[in-house]
């Protein structure tokens, strides 16, 4: 298997070498091929590790912790897995949203590049190698979200870069502290080392560090001010791509590193991290209420569905895990469709803002469908994924007796409804303007060419909601990875003993 979880780092680079290509019939075929063999040896993957597990690949030869080691368990196959049905979705929604002028400065290379920093995010078995994957994916959509030049998007994209880098620095700082007190940047080797010192002392003070780097990238609470103004500036395509998956990786970083690493100072830590959780809910979603541009609109709602992945954590329990693992899937695709469907009302209409839409219940209803099904979901209704999500949640919630992040939980649910119910009103209930209707027969064209990823994605939204206890089966192997890791330990440092 050593091959097989290389690939998803190997098949992006040279997806992305090829499709510097000149030609754009055959840069685009290169990146559809090569963005559909990562996703389906993703799933491979997946499928291998779906019962728990590891694979351990060390470069070189040297064996940990002192060489580089890549590594996969279920929790990271769930994520490389949804990674790549989300880039394959995002290229095909690509061809029919991104100018020839983008195109020409490297835009789909650049979209595989940062598919290979968000794979390695996943496969990274120690610190350093998890910085430099950081390092890829801010060099990557930096790029990618000022592409075009346009005022709006370098306003944007210095607010991003600015915060990623000290979210960088911050990190980096860490890694020098960490390797200071226990000697090795190794995850399975400090997963050893570190589990067993007392709390607090050094170790929560690393553990503070880590979580102030990752907050950042994840924006939680109080550090989440850079995402609702930058994410909503470049075309659509981009924005659908961070919105469902680059907060998601800061977010698996606290995973994995604080809760496998660090568990005794995040018991310490609780009840910070319970009130992070509930205030980036709350804020997020009443962020979300007052806008009346849906991308902004949309962007806070990231920041409000932050908050039940760090509720997960901080509950700290196998049920909280595991439906903060069920959550993040079901979150990635909902979202993802929901700022797909913004793309094509804005591709159909010619604006972003509320005010300006309308009509699309009666002349695009199954676009009001996909809606209708990603929106209540996101809310939490039955029976989509979402709602067996927040219900494993809260759950959990009320097992370790947190009633105050429950209540929480729930009425930021309500809210989130209600802003959904917004759009819904303002974009597909209402009678569109009579200049509005004059729509082009290109436009009708592009839009069915659109019409295809969202689908698709709008499928596993479904397929999830139907196959809940599967899912829930495998998101539950993924939070006992991360809550005891000896085999991922084993797995990483004991890999010459295994083999024989």
């Amino acid at each position: 298997m050593q091959i097989w979880i290389i690939l998803p780092l190997l098949v992006p680079l040279l997806t992305g070498v090829s499709a510097l290509i000149r030609y754009r019939k055959i840069r685009r075929t290169f990146v559809m091929a090569g963005t559909f063999v990562n996703m389906m040896v993703s799933l491979f993957i997946l499928f291998h590790l779906r019962n728990g597990g590891v694979f351990v690949s060390q470069m070189g030869g040297h064996p940990a912790p002192y060489g580089i080691s890549i590594v996969v368990d279920t929790l990271s196959a769930i994520l490389l897995a949804v990674t790549g049905i989300m880039a394959f979705a995002i290229t095909l929604y690509s061809h029919g949203t991104i100018d020839a002028n983008r195109e020409r400065f490297a835009y789909y290379p650049l979209l595989a590049f940062l598919l290979m920093g968000i794979n390695f995010s996943f496969l990274s078995g120690d610190l350093f190698t998890l910085y430099v994957a950081f390092e890829v994916m801010l060099m990557s959509s930096f790029v990618l979200l000022t592409l075009g030049g346009e005022r709006p998007q370098l306003g944007g994209g210095m607010n991003y870069v600015t915060l990623n880098l000290i979210s960088s620095t911050i990190f980096l700082i860490a890694a020098g502290l960490t390797y200071a007190v226990a000697g090795t940047l190794n995850l399975a080797d400090l997963a050893q080392r570190l589990s067993g010192l007392p709390a607090p002392g050094i170790t929560t003070l690393l553990a503070g560090l880590f979580l102030i780097a990752f907050g950042i990238k994840a924006a939680i609470f109080p550090l989440f001010f850079w995402l609702p103004e930058s994410y909503h500036t470049p075309p659509i395509a981009i924005t659908a791509l961070f919105g469902g998956i680059l907060t998601k990786v800061g977010i698996y970083s606290m995973w994995r590193i604080l809760v496998m690493i660090f568990p005794q100072d995040l018991t310490y830590l609780q009840p910070l991290i319970l009130t992070i959780a509930a205030l980036t809910m709350i804020t997020g979603v009443l962020g979300a209420i007052a806008q009346t541009e849906i991308r902004r609109l949309l962007s806070f709602h990231i920041v409000s569905q932050i908050g039940y992945l760090m509720m997960g954590m901080g509950l700290l329990t196998t049920v909280s895990l595991t439906g903060a693992v069920f959550f993040m899937v079901h979150v990635i695709f909902a979202k993802t469709v929901l700022f797909l469907i913004s793309g094509i009302t804005h591709k159909m209409q010619g604006s972003y803002e509320l005010k300006q839409l309308g009509g699309f219940q009666k002349s695009h209803p199954l676009v009001a469908v996909l809606f209708l099904l990603a929106a209540l979901s996101l809310a939490g209704v039955p029976p989509l994924p979402g709602f067996w999500a927040k219900l494993i949640l809260i759950q959990a919630g009320l097992e370790s007796q947190q009633y105050g992040i429950v209540a929480v939980a729930l009425i930021v649910s309500i809210l989130t409804l209600f802003s959904m119910t917004k759009i819904w009103h303002e974009v597909f209930w209402k009678t569109a303007k009579i200049e509005t209707l004059i729509e082009k027969k290109s436009a009708n064209r592009q839009v069915r060419w659109l019409m295809a990823p969202t689908v698709l994605l709008i499928a596993f939204i479904i397929l999830l909601g139907i196959f809940a206890e599967p899912v829930y089966q495998i998101s539950r192997q993924a939070a006992l990875g991360i809550l005891e890791p000896s085999a991922y330990v084993e797995g990483v440092l004991l890999l010459e003993e295994n083999d024989q």
